[in-house]
C-alpha cells in the first residue's frame, strides 16, 4: 500500500485497544493504521475481563471493536468504556453493522463506525476521533480553570469585605497596646499591652497575606536577593536528583529590591523545576542574580518597563533545549510539553514579573539548553516610617487644634484619647457633616485627620466642603492598605497624606507631626 505519511500530520504514538475475535481481521484493521503512518501499541482482547484489565492497565488512546463476539460484545464494550472514561474515543469495525444499527450505536456513545469490506475511511477516522478528543479534553480543561478564576474573584470579593472589618477590628487592639506599654511603672500592664499590640499586629498580617492570595495582588516590600535564594536552595533540597548540580550564585551580597518574596519565590521554583525536567540525563542548573542597567533598546514596544536599574534573576540549564515553535507557544494558556502539566506555571511567571514592573526573556537552543532572566527594577522601597520627625526627637504636640473626622465609635475614642495624651487638641466628630458644624461654630484646625471609609457624608464630599470652608492646611487620610493611589478621595485638591489603617501609636503620631509640617 501506499505510504501517506508524508500527507497526515505526524501523531505521538497512541494506544490502541482491539477488541477483535478474529486474529486475521485484527491485522487487516492495523494495516491501514500503517499503511497511513499512525505510529501505534496495540492490546488485542476478545472477551470482558481481559478487557477491563487491558482498560485500567494500558489506559488507551481509543477503541476499536467488532459488534458481536462470542460471549462478548461491542456494546458491552462500549458500556464499559464509557462508565471507565467516557472521553476515549469508540469506534466500530465490523461486518455485520447496518445502518439502523449504526445510527443506534452513535447515540449510545459510540464515535463512528467503519465497515469491514471498507477500511480505507479507518484512518482518518482514527485522525478525526483523536483530534475531537484532544479538543473536547482542551474545553473540559479551560472551563474547569474558568470555574476556578471564577471561584478565586468570589473569595477576593468576600476578602475584600471581611479584611474591611477586620482591619476596624484590629485597629483597636494596636492603640490599645501601645496605650497600656506607657504604664511602665506596671509590669503587668506593660506586659499586657506588648501582647495586646503584638496580637494586633499579627492579626493585620494574616489579612494582608488572606488578600495577597486572594486578589493576586504584590504586597510591596524590601526583599533581599540572598533571602530569596537561601529559600530557594531549601525548598530545591530533596528536587534535585543526584546527576543535575545545583550551582547557586550572587553577585552582590546586599543586592535588595521593591517586591514580594513569595511571589519571586515561587517562580524561581517553578522556573528550576523546569530544568530539572529538562535534564533527564543530569547537567547544571545556574541560578544567578545580579545588576543590570536596561535601556529602551532592550524593552519592546508592548512592555511597561522603564530603562533604568534592574535586578537580574537567571535561571539556566544545561538540558533539551527548545525548538522555535515551542518557543513562540510558551506564554500560551494551557500549551504544555509535560504530560500531566497545566500549561500555567510559565504564564503565572510572566505575571508576577510584570507585576513587579519588571520584564522576562527566554533563550534556548535545542539540545542545548535553556535560560530564563528575570529583571526586577531596582525602586526605592516604601519603608513604615521609623525615625522621628523633629530635630529633638519628641513626637508630642504642642496644643495644636486636630479635627478627628472617623464615623466607627471605637476607633474615633481611641484615636482621640492617643492624640490628646500626646499634646494635642483634639475635636472628634463622627460623620463629615457633623466636623462641617464644628468648623462652622468654633473656626478652622490646624490638622484634619480624616477615615476614608465613610459612607454617610464621604470623606470626598467632605473634603471638597473643607476646601468650600476655607481650609488650606493638611489632611491625614486613614486608608486600607490596598486603596490604589488613583482613588476618588486623591482626586481633590488639597495637601493629602495617605497613612494606612490600621496605625500603630508611633506610625500616627509621626504622620501627624509630617503632615503639620508640610501645611506650616
Amino acid at each position: 500500500m501506499p505510504d501517506k505519511s508524508n500527507h497526515q500530520r505526524a501523531l505521538p504514538r497512541i494506544r490502541v485497544l482491539q477488541v477483535e475475535d478474529s486474529p486475521l481481521d485484527a491485522e487487516l484493521i492495523l494495516t491501514e493504521l500503517q499503511a497511513d503512518g499512525i505510529d501505534y501499541e496495540v492490546r488485542l482482547v476478545d472477551d470482558e475481563p481481559a478487557f477491563i484489565d487491558t482498560l485500567q492497565g494500558f489506559q488507551p488512546h481509543i477503541v476499536l471493536s467488532d459488534l458481536s463476539m462470542p460471549g462478548f460484545s461491542g456494546q458491552r464494550a462500549l458500556e464499559l468504556l464509557l462508565a471507565h472514561s467516557p472521553e476515549t474515543p469508540f469506534i466500530y469495525v465490523s461486518a455485520t453493522l447496518g445502518e439502523e444499527a449504526a445510527i443506534a450505536a452513535l447515540r449510545e456513545g459510540a464515535t463512528d463506525y467503519i465497515l469491514k469490506q471498507n477500511p480505507a475511511r479507518l484512518a482518518s477516522a482514527v485522525r478525526r476521533a483523536l483530534r475531537e478528543a484532544e479538543e473536547q479534553r482542551a474545553r473540559a480543561h479551560a472551563e474547569a480553570e474558568l470555574i476556578r478564576v471564577q471561584r478565586f474573584e468570589s473569595l477576593a470579593m468576600l476578602a475584600g469585605g471581611l479584611s474591611h472589618d477586620l482591619r476596624n477590628l484590629l485597629q483597636p487592639l494596636l492603640l490599645a497596646g501601645d496605650s497600656l506599654l506607657d504604664y511602665q511603672e506596671d509590669p503587668r500592664l506593660a506586659r499586657l499591652g506588648a501582647l495586646v499590640r503584638d496580637c494586633g499586629r499579627r492579626g493585620l498580617e494574616m489579612v494582608q497575606s488572606m488578600l495577597s492570595f486572594a486578589r493576586g495582588a504584590r504586597r510591596a516590600e524590601q526583599v533581599k536577593a540572598r533571602a530569596v535564594l537561601d529559600a530557594l536552595s531549601l525548598l530545591l533540597q530533596g528536587s534535585v536528583p543526584r546527576g543535575v548540580q545545583l550551582d547557586i550564585e550572587l553577585n552582590d551580597a546586599e543586592l535588595s529590591f521593591e517586591g514580594n518574596h513569595t511571589e519571586l519565590q515561587q517562580c524561581l521554583l517553578n522556573l528550576c523545576l523546569n530544568a530539572i525536567q529538562a535534564m533527564p540525563g543530569g547537567g547544571i542548573l545556574r541560578v544567578v542574580a545580579s545588576k543590570a542597567k536596561l535601556d529602551t533598546s532592550f524593552l519592546l514596544e508592548q512592555e511597561e518597563a522603564q530603562p533604568g536599574d534592574y535586578v537580574r534573576l537567571s535561571v539556566a540549564d544545561t538540558g533539551q533545549g527548545m525548538s522555535e515553535e515551542v518557543r513562540g507557544r510558551l506564554f500560551e494558556p494551557f500549551f504544555t510539553t509535560k504530560d500531566g502539566g497545566t500549561g500555567l506555571g510559565l504564564l503565572s511567571c510572566r505575571r508576577i514579573v510584570y507585576s513587579h514592573g519588571g520584564v522576562m526573556r527566554v533563550d534556548s537552543l535545542l539540545g542545548e539548553g535553556t535560560c530564563f532572566d528575570l529583571y526586577i527594577p531596582v525602586t526605592r522601597a516604601v519603608a513604615e516610617t521609623t525615625e522621628l520627625v523633629d530635630g529633638d526627637g519628641s513626637l508630642h504636640g504642642n496644643a495644636e487644634h486636630v479635627l478627628l473626622v472617623v464615623e466607627e465609635a471605637g476607633q474615633l475614642t481611641l484615636l482621640t484619647d492617643t492624640l490628646d495624651t500626646w499634646g494635642y487638641e483634639v475635636h472628634a466628630s463622627q460623620s463629615g457633616t457633623a466636623a462641617l458644624q464644628w468648623i462652622e461654630a468654633c473656626g478652622l484646625p490646624d490638622l484634619v485627620v480624616m477615615d476614608a471609609d465613610m459612607s454617610l457624608f464621604t470623606s470626598e464630599r467632605t473634603l471638597a466642603a473643607l476646601s468650600e470652608s476655607g481650609y488650606r492646611k493638611g489632611v491625614l487620610v486613614l486608608c486600607r492598605a490596598d486603596d490604589p493611589p488613583d482613588s476618588a478621595i486623591f482626586q481633590v485638591p488639597g495637601k493629602l497624606l495617605r497613612l494606612n489603617k490600621p496605625v500603630n501609636t508611633r506610625t500616627l503620631l509621626q504622620a501627624v507631626r509630617a503632615t503639620l509640617q508640610k501645611s506650616a
